[in-house]
């Protein structure tokens, strides 16, 4: 059950334009310290988790490993997204709850 309301909420924050995904967007928007969370897909490759853990330890943004790419991809309503970052600080903190949850 929390799993789909997680995807759920990740639904309603693309809607509400709270959403960049693409490896390059992502780290755009943690770098220019828009990013208020970031999310990669369990099944992204090594290289890219660990890029995205160290990228988020030094910008002090909280990092989690979620789904798979397909599964972030579609609940964005978009094809496969190994990684996104959430821009609003209501949907952050909401979904950073469900995600310790899930954990």
């Amino acid at each position: 059950m929390k799993q789909n309301k997680i995807l759920s909420m990740l639904g309603l924050a693309t809607r509400a334009s709270a959403v960049v995904s693409g490896e390059f967007m992502t780290e755009k928007s943690v770098k220019s310290g828009a990013a208020r969370l970031v999310i990669v897909g369990n099944d992204a490759s090594d290289n890219t988790k660990k890029n995205f853990r160290n990228m988020c330890e030094y910008y002090h943004v909280p990092f989690y490993l979620y789904d798979t790419k397909e599964g972030l991809g579609h609940a964005m309503g978009k094809e496969m997204r190994a990684s996104l970052a959430i821009t609003d600080d209501g949907f952050a903190k909401s979904l950073i709850g469900h995600l310790e949850e899930a954990k």
